[in-house]
């Protein structure tokens, strides 16, 4: 990897479609080690409207929407499937990433499903390289790491999350900016959608299910982003007797987009692979076109009362 990124001289790098902190932070942490070593580098994203929880990262403000033509090389970051790069990539592609269903889709992959956060798999890079971490590079790989540990509570946190945490800590990593802007910063159309969206929620099989179908009318009346709805399936999560939680919801261009949580031995990966989608064990997703939110509701259902 180290050797293409020597080699390049203009290099983009990619966060996936509506980017979270693991992608975004990922990619700005590759952002300042470029530019330390005196590379053209883009930042890019497909997506226009990208999470304000986010403006806190490093190079948040650089960030391009449209794919470069002088591009030589570009790197992805946790994206499991090329599609998610909302892009065709003319070029050379490094693709980092920690998701077991990753399409291994790069010129050069780079992937261990091992990790909690693609953050790891950078921060491991780097440190088996010999390359110093300097504080916006630690506040960036931190954020990914916390975020997609859901702030050290995932199943898959383990020491190794830890020992990762203390080194960024001891890098100057802004810790408390990270914790704030991923965990306690809301806007009242998120409020106002979560409040709509736990109204509407359906409690299933003993309340061990939660499902939310959130619908564009929802969305438009209460002024949320999609990422608000994945905010208001992880609190459900924390209901009493919960096991598996499930969001579909309707896309301005009539696709659906889904989620599912999970604890314990429900394998939410295995049921997404059903339509399509993917990601690990206890967090999943899926894209589904050509139908309506409730066709595609009923045919979740038929794989969730399987496992009930």
């Amino acid at each position: 990897m180290f050797k293409a990124i020597e080699n390049a001289q203009h290099i983009v790098l990619i966060a996936h479609i509506n980017p979270d902190a693991d992608s975004f932070g990922s990619a700005s942490a590759m952002y300042t080690y470029l530019m330390r070593l005196e590379k053209k580098v883009t930042l890019f994203c497909v997506t226009e409207r990208i999470n304000p929880r986010l403006a806190f990262l490093p190079w948040f403000d650089k960030m391009r929407h449209q794919f470069p033509k002088s591009a030589e090389l570009a790197i992805s970051f946790d994206c499991g499937a090329y599609k998610r790069l909302g892009v065709e990539v003319p070029c050379d592609l490094i693709n980092i990433d920690h998701h077991k269903s990753n399409e291994a889709y790069g010129t050069i992959n780079v992937i261990d499903t091992t990790a909690i956060s693609t953050t790891q798999v950078l921060y491991d890079a780097f440190n088996k390289h010999g390359i110093k971490i300097n504080p916006k590079m630690a506040t960036a790989l931190y954020a990914g790491l916390l975020d997609d540990s859901h702030g050290f509570l995932a199943p898959k946190t383990d020491a190794r999350s830890f020992k990762m945490a203390s080194a960024l800590t001891e890098a100057k990593a802004d810790i408390s900016a990270c914790a704030q802007a991923l965990f306690h910063h809301n806007s009242l159309a998120a409020l106002r959608l979560k409040g709509m969206m736990f109204e509407k929620m359906y409690l299933l099989f003993d309340a061990r299910v939660v499902i939310h179908l959130v619908t564009k009318e929802m969305m438009a009346i209460t002024g949320g982003r999609e990422v608000d709805c994945e905010a208001a399936l992880e609190e459900s999560m924390g209901l009493p007797h919960v096991e598996l939680a499930l969001m579909l919801r309707e896309n301005r261009n009539g696709s659906i987009k889904g989620s599912l949580r999970s604890i314990g031995d429900l394998d939410v990966e295995r049921m997404a692979k059903n339509f399509g989608g993917g990601g690990h064990r206890h967090a999943a997703g899926l894209d589904v076109e050509g139908s309506s939110l409730e066709a595609c509701y009923q045919k979740l259902l038929t794989v969730i009362k399987e496992e009930f």
